[in-house]
C-alpha cells in the first residue's frame, strides 16, 4: 500500500470514529445504549460469565450501536432533504426507529436469557 492510500485509509477511520462520538455526544439514546452497554459489561464481569455469552453480548453490543448510528444518519439525512412533512420522510425515519427498536428489545430478551440464571443463582446465595 503506498503512502496516499495509507494516508485515505488512516483518515476514513478517522472519519468513522468521528461519526462515533458525534453520535455519542448528540444522541440521548445512544448515551442510554452506552450505559446499557457498561452496565452488561460490569455485570458480565461480576458473574463471569463464559466466552460464547462474551460474544453473543458483544454482537448485540455493535449491533445496537451500529443501527443507533444508522438510525442518526437516516434522520440527519431526511432533514437535510426536507423541512417539511412528507410521508416518505415519516416512513423513512419511523423505519430507522424502529430497527433500532427491535434490535434492542431482542438484546434486552437475550440478555435476560444470559444473565437471568447467574442473577437467580445470586438470590439464591443470599
Amino acid at each position: 500500500m503506498d503512502k496516499k492510500n495509507r494516508n485515505t485509509l488512516i483518515k476514513s477511520f478517522g472519519y468513522a470514529f468521528q461519526g462515533i462520538l458525534t453520535g455519542i455526544r448528540n444522541e440521548r439514546n445512544m448515551k442510554i445504549h452506552c450505559a446499557a452497554i457498561i452496565l452488561v459489561t460490569m455485570a458480565g464481569t461480576l458473574f463471569q460469565i463464559t466466552a460464547v455469552q462474551w460474544c453473543i453480548c458483544l454482537l448485540l453490543f455493535a449491533l445496537v450501536a451500529a443501527l443507533e448510528l444508522v438510525n442518526t444518519a437516516v434522520e440527519a439525512v431526511v432533514d437535510l432533504v426536507t423541512e417539511e412533512k412528507k410521508p416518505l420522510a415519516k416512513v423513512a425515519k419511523d423505519t430507522a426507529a424502529g430497527a433500532v427498536l427491535i434490535a434492542a428489545a431482542a438484546s434486552v430478551i437475550i440478555g435476560c436469557i444470559i444473565f437471568l440464571p447467574y442473577v437467580l443463582e445470586l438470590l439464591g446465595k443470599i
